[in-house]
């Protein structure tokens, strides 16, 4: 039987997400770390950033969403925000 579970929310292994799609060393990817400005992000890496969270953790952002996709921590929100992990 196939697993359809989403992936749980993991702020160690979103980093790592994040970092690979950016194809950065993990530790490049710090809390402070703007995904723009610091790790050269356009808006290609954005959509590769999206797609594979989208199908990583199975939820689907909005425009509103993306745009705040600007940071780990502020990804790590929006993320638990949407699978209803927040507290």
């Amino acid at each position: 039987m196939p697993d359809t579970q989403p992936t749980p929310l993991d702020l160690e292994d979103l980093r790592r997400t994040i970092a690979e799609v950016f194809c950065v060393d993990p530790g490049e990817v710090t809390d402070e770390t703007r995904f723009v400005e610091d790790l050269g992000g356009d808006s290609l890496l954005a959509l590769e950033v999206i797609v594979a969270l989208e199908k990583k953790y199975t939820v689907r952002f909005a425009e509103s969403d993306v745009r705040a996709l600007t940071t780990l921590p502020r990804t790590y929100d929006v993320l638990a925000d949407k699978l209803g992990a927040h507290g």
